[in-house]
């Protein structure tokens, strides 16, 4: 049997503000939050998403709320926000990113003494470096779309935000 199968880009703002203060010192940014991060209404929120769990063994700290993760950012200095202000996607496919719309990373910038920038996953990189002219450390994406790369493997390329924050 042959489907007609229509693929259905939606139309997205980024939902969510940085979080950031004066004291942050690195920036980390993804590309655009997931259909269960816009649900859940904060970054990373897909249960297998490895970001908190690699943070949260980088730092040995438990981070089970949105405001234990908030203020594990600010106590360890790290700004968190995405590269894509508004795009056209199809669910959380990166890969299917158009008509993209970078945020301003000057609202983070000129208050913060940012050392470094991460980017996660190639898409944030790609569309940093595309819409920018920002320099950026790449990270591995610890989305479940890259569930080949093994945790401790993500864990050793993580390893580098300490070098910045501590």
């Amino acid at each position: 049997m042959c489907y007609n199968s229509v693929v259905e880009f939606e139309t997205l703002n980024h939902p969510f503000k940085p979080i950031f203060n004066k004291n942050s010192k690195i920036l980390i940014l993804g590309s655009m939050p997931s259909p269960t991060s816009r649900q859940e209404g904060f970054y990373f929120a897909h249960k297998q998403n490895r970001f908190w769990k690699i943070l949260s063994t980088l730092f040995n700290e438990e981070l089970s709320t949105i405001e234990s993760k908030k203020q594990f950012l600010i106590n360890h200095k790290i700004a968190l926000w995405d590269v894509v202000k508004s795009c056209e996607i199809v669910g959380a496919s990166d890969s299917s990113i158009k008509n993209v719309q970078v945020n301003d990373f000057n609202i983070i910038l000129k208050v913060a003494n940012i050392k470094a920038i991460f980017t996660l996953g190639k898409t944030a990189t790609k569309f940093l470096k595309k819409y920018t002219n920002l320099n950026c450390i790449e990270l591995p994406s610890s989305s479940p779309a890259n569930c080949a790369v093994p945790f401790e493997e993500l864990l050793n390329k993580y390893k580098i935000i300490l070098n910045f924050v501590n």
